[in-house]
């Protein structure tokens, strides 16, 4: 069971983990344009923050597994973030700016992946209560998605990068708080497991589904700030926009539990994915709509928030003790890493060559294509069955 002190410490981290992404994912990509980068480099920028996510995960997923030194793993990362971020302020130039941000990503993509295990472990046998603690970085999300909005419509968005930077080191200063728990290192016969346990088809088909549903979101978290600002809309009511779907996201954490126990993970997952396709059709056929962007907005609570709790689930149900850590860390690297990688590279081809709308096509067309192999594969009580 999780006492009050353990609850607050770890629902700070991912506060401020994601009040950072609440800053960048909105905004960042308005930083880049007013360097006057194009949208083909922008989408190579952003591919940047996700491209080590390919690596990174998986190489410090291994290590915490073989170590058992996950806490010192996540502050170590949490501190290199912020030393080679600091580097940003010197940058103008597309190829220094695309170093600096694969440089800190690298490390800073370490620390998500490896806290997943650190918080599921101090759950116990309350791992269901997973989404009551994650909600705190949605919490976190939306208020700096909202806040920072509503400065930059006052300020030069030159001042975003310092902003940046201190929730960076707010995050390092809250890994200081979590006491050490060192696990039981793998041995040579872990690896034979997890092994084993990645390539059933089950599992292989489920990070296929995680790599085509963040391929999906490339245009979403690439450039729908960029839409919406052509469009019309003030960086304060782009803010709100993002806030509305993290709001709804944090509604659903709450009652995910409840949600899990009676539909199933199953069913989540492909009602989450069938709203991926109704969402990013209505972006790409009518943005400058404010009541259809207000509405596919709320349906983040659907395309983030029953894929990220119902995958978060699967992994740990699919993925031995031993081999937690790795398997968070493909989870991410599959999905965030790989399919966020190429999404933002997607985004920014189609987006220079054809537009806006045909980008979301594309995103609704990956986000079916899950749907057909989830349908068929993603069956977690099989995967038990055979286990027992």
């Amino acid at each position: 069971m999780v006492v009050n002190g353990s609850y607050v410490r770890l629902s700070g981290f991912y506060f401020f983990y994601f009040a950072l992404l609440g800053a960048m994912v909105p905004y960042w990509s308005l930083y880049l344009e007013s360097l006057s980068f194009d949208p083909l480099t922008i989408g190579v920028l952003m591919a940047m923050l996700q491209a080590s996510r390919i690596v990174a995960p998986n190489l410090w997923g291994w290590l915490a597994d073989r170590t058992g030194q996950r806490v010192r793993i996540v502050r170590m990362g949490a501190l290199v973030t912020c030393v080679v971020f600091s580097a940003i302020f010197w940058q103008q130039e597309a190829v220094g700016m695309a170093l600096v941000m694969l440089g800190f990503s690298f490390f800073w993509n370490a620390v998500l992946p490896q806290f997943e295990v650190i918080t599921m472990q101090s759950l116990g046998e309350q791992r269901d209560r997973y989404s009551q603690i994650r909600l705190w970085g949605s919490i976190g999300f939306v208020f700096t998605v909202a806040g920072v909005g509503a400065l930059l419509d006052f300020v030069s968005i030159t001042w975003l990068p310092a902003l940046m930077l201190v929730l960076m080191i707010a995050i390092w200063l809250n890994t200081l708080l979590i006491p050490d728990q060192p696990v039981q290192s793998a041995e040579g016969g872990n690896e034979s497991s997890f092994t084993k346990e990645l390539f059933r088809p089950q599992v292989i088909v489920f990070f296929i589904v995680c790599f085509l549903v963040q391929l999906g979101h490339g245009p979403y978290y690439t450039f729908y700030s960029v839409l919406m600002q052509e469009i019309g809309f003030s960086r304060t009511e782009i803010g709100l926009l993002w806030a509305l779907g993290v709001v709804a996201e944090v509604i659903v954490f709450m009652i995910m539990h409840r949600l899990i126990g009676f539909f199933g993970l199953r069913h989540l997952l492909l009602l989450g994915l069938l709203l991926c396709v109704v969402r990013w059709v209505l972006v790409a056929l009518v943005p400058d709509s404010l009541p259809v962007m207000l509405f596919s907005q709320l349906l983040h609570a659907a395309t983030f928030g029953f894929i990220h709790a119902v995958g978060i689930a699967l992994v740990h149900q699919y993925f031995s003790t031993g081999s937690q850590g790795q398997g968070q860390a493909m989870f991410s690297s599959f999905g965030f890493g790989a399919g966020g990688t190429l999404g933002a590279l997607m985004a920014g081809w189609i987006w220079d060559g054809y537009g806006a709308a045909p980008a979301f096509y594309a995103a609704a067309a990956f986000s079916a294509v899950a749907i057909v192999l989830a349908l068929i594969w993603i069956r977690p009580e099989k995967l038990q069955q055979n286990a027992g």
